[in-house]
This record gives structure tokens, C-alpha cells and sequence, in this order.
């Protein structure tokens, strides 16, 4: 039994790695192709599609009468996809923010979070609760559709994106190309998933772990490895809208249609203790994004570490916790008192150093080759100073002039 184990969890970590690089390509050339941002897909088809694991398995603990199994995934998945995704992919590669996440997304990822705790007060979300969820996440999806399409129908067309220019195969034929290998990375990520849960779960039980400490932990963290795989590789690959995008897009889901269509099925009930520390960290973990993500727009490596670290004592507090460790005080009272003050005063300050300006309408990016601004033009949208083509033109006036 111990060489099955080890080989399930070998095989799973093999697909998520292989399934995670053919979804982010499928998804990036889909959305070149059909006129939506490669944050829109990341929020939509790639969140939807990496949740999948999610939504199996808390359907399945659902069915079977283990509640807490489902709706300790959900709430651990959130955490997870927080703290040690975006803490890995911004530590492989600072990650740029786009500011529509800064300015919808986020603030519809803590609401949706706090929806989550009010609809638990009573002990359990029930089904009324679940159709609420599940008719919010197609309102949601419907509205990232729509405003993608509407934002891509007004930029100015100069033509075929260049890959498609000289693709010799039609549009529809690479469509249906892109969509296959979306489709074959989504199941290599849900198959390598299940078998690394697999046997994660074997150990666990075989160390004696409580189910809700397993859903936080283990099934989360195993459920999540299609958004951790593929947001790391989107990030490596330079994709930092889907990387970021799907994180996002993965907590929403995860709350409106994963413990949507749970609690509609038969109900969740919320353990007490649930309620009383598991909900307000995910919650305070989803606030958390809002300065970091402020931040000039990006999160850096330093800010992926400290996510990272605040999973791991988070994930120290439910070990500490689980076998009764007589330092389990002592380690709530440093966090309480030292760690987490000392966070939030660091990110204040960092907030403070980084003040936003107003984005112009124009930059260097914006304008073609040989096309000049009109007057009025340049004095409504002053070309934008922190823009890379104006660093450049900066150092070149700068420059002696030549002998």
C-alpha cells in the first residue's frame, strides 16, 4: 500500500505540472483569439475550470454526509489560494495587478466572503442560502463576459493579431485547437489532483487527523493544486493576468457555485469553531489582498514570502491545535500581539510611500508608429511618465549630445 501511495502521489504531481502548462497555453492563445483579455479568461474558463476539483469533491463529501470535509475544502482552498499560490508565483516572478481586480474583483472576493459568514451565523447554509450562491456566481460570470467582449469591441482593430496572420489553419479550426487543449489540461489537472488527495488523505487518517483539519489542510491544499500549477506556470510563462486572475477567480467560484451547489444539494452545517476562526481568517486573508495589491499595482517577492509565512503558521495553529500542544497559546498570543501588528504597520507605511496618480487615457503603448497626438488629445491625456517608452526618451534628453 505504501509504493501505491507513493506512486499516486508521483503520477498526480506529473499530470497537475503537464495538464497546468497545457491549460495555460490553450487559454492565452483562446483569449487572443476571441477578443477577450487574458484576464477575463483567467477569471472565468481557467478559475472555473482549475475549481472543478473543488466542486467533485465537496459534492461527493456532501452526498455521503460529511460536511465538514466540504465545507473545510472550500474555506481552506481560499486560504491556500491566497497565501501560498500568489505567495509562489510572486516569489517566482513579481506579479502586476491589473487594476480592474484592484477596483471590482477583490472587493466581489471579500463580499462574497462575508456573505459566506453571514449566511453560517444560524449553524448552516442552507438550500435557499445555496440557490442565493449559485444564481450569483452566472450573474457574475455573465457581467465578466459581457464587460470583456464591450471593452474589446472598443479598442481600436488594426487587423489580426500577428499569429494569426500567418497561421495557415482558419479561426475556427484554432478555436477548436485552443479549446482541446484547454479541455486535456483540465482533465490531467482534475485526474493528478484526485490522486495526490488520494493519498494525502491515506496518510492523514493513517496518523489519526479529524476531518475538518484534513479539508482544511490536505484536501485544500490537494484540490488546489490545479490553481497553485497553473497560476506558477502562468506567472513563469509571463501570463501574470491569468496567474493572478485565477487566484481571484478561484475564491469566488469556490464560494458561489462550489458551496452553492453543495449547500443546494442537501445543506452544510458550520461548526462552531468554524465560524468562530476559520471564516474571519479567510475573510481577513481576502482583505489582505486590497493593500497588497495596491501597492504600485503589483505584489512583489517580499510580499509573496510573507504570504507564504502566514500560511505556514496558519497551517501550524490547526497542527498545534489538532494534537492539543500545550504551546498552542503561546504561539496565538505572538501572532495576535507581535506578527500580525507588525504586518499592517508595515503595509501602511508601504501604502503611504506609494501614493496612486490618476492612469491617462494615452500612453506610448497606445499610439502607433508615426501618428502624432492632436492638441486636444495631449491636453487631456498627457502621456503617461512612469511608462517604460518614457524612461527611455527621458534618458535619451538627458543624454550630451553628440560630437
Amino acid at each position: 500500500m505504501t509504493i501505491a501511495v507513493f506512486a499516486a502521489l508521483l503520477v498526480g504531481l506529473g499530470l497537475l505540472v503537464a495538464g497546468a502548462e497545457f491549460l495555460v497555453r490553450g487559454a492565452s492563445s483562446l483569449a487572443m483569439i476571441v477578443g477577450l483579455s487574458p484576464l477575463i479568461i483567467g477569471l472565468t474558463v481557467v478559475s472555473c475550470g482549475t475549481s472543478a476539483p473543488e466542486l467533485a469533491v465537496s459534492l461527493q463529501s456532501a452526498g455521503i454526509g460529511q460536511g465538514d470535509l466540504a465545507l473545510g475544502n472550500i474555506i481552506g482552498s481560499n486560504i491556500f489560494n491566497v497565501l501560498m499560490i500568489l505567495g509562489l508565483s510572486a516569489v517566482v516572478l513579481p506579479l502586476t495587478v491589473a487594476r480592474q481586480l484592484v477596483r471590482l474583483d477583490v472587493p466581489i472576493m471579500i463580499g462574497v466572503s462575508a456573505l459566506m459568514i453571514l449566511f453560517a451565523l444560524d449553524g448552516q447554509v442552507g438550500r435557499s442560502d445555496g440557490i442565493i450562491l449559485v444564481v450569483g456566481s452566472v450573474i457574475y460570470t455573465s457581467f465578466l463576459v459581457y464587460q470583456g467582449r464591450k471593452e474589446s469591441s472598443a479598442l481600436p482593430s488594426d487587423g489580426p493579431p500577428p499569429d494569426l496572420a500567418v497561421s495557415p489553419l482558419p479561426i475556427h479550426t484554432r478555436i477548436l485547437v485552443n479549446v482541446g487543449w484547454v479541455l486535456l489540461g483540465l482533465v490531467m489537472l482534475v485526474g493528478g489532483s484526485r490522486l495526490l488527495v488520494y493519498g494525502a488523505v491515506f496518510v492523514a487518517e493513517a496518523m489519526g487527523v479529524s476531518q475538518l483539519i484534513i479539508g482544511l489542510t490536505i484536501v485544500a491544499a490537494g484540490t488546489s493544486m490545479p490553481e497553485l500549477a497553473t497560476s506558477v506556470v502562468a506567472s513563469y510563462r509571463g501570463e501574470q493576468d491569468i496567474a493572478v486572475g485565477n487566484v481571484v477567480g478561484s475564491n469566488i467560484f469556490n464560494v458561489l457555485a462550489v458551496l452553492g451547489a453543495t449547500a443546494t444539494v442537501g445543506g452544510v452545517s458550520v461548526d462552531a469553531a468554524v465560524l468562530h476562526f476559520d471564516l474571519p481568517v479567510m475573510i481577513a486573508v481576502a482583505i489582505a489582498c486590497l493593500p497588497i495589491f495596491y501597492t504600485g499595482n503589483r505584489i512583489s517577492r517580499w510580499e509573496g514570502l510573507l504570504f507564504i509565512g502566514y500560511y505556514v503558521a496558519y497551517s501550524a495553529y490547526l497542527i498545534f491545535d489538532a494534537v492539543g500542544h500545550d504551546q498552542i497559546g503561546l504561539f496565538s498570543n505572538v501572532m495576535l500581539i507581535f506578527v500580525i501588528p507588525l504586518t499592517v504597520i508595515t503595509l501602511i507605511t508601504v501604502m503611504w510611500q506609494h501614493p496612486k496618480t490618476v492612469k491617462p487615457l494615452i500612453t506610448l503603448k497606445s499610439i502607433p508608429l508615426g501618428r502624432k497626438l492632436s492638441k486636444s488629445q495631449s491636453y487631456q491625456s498627457p502621456i503617461e511618465l512612469d511608462s517604460p517608452g518614457h524612461k527611455d526618451i527621458e534618458a535619451d534628453s538627458q543624454s550630451p549630445p553628440a560630437k
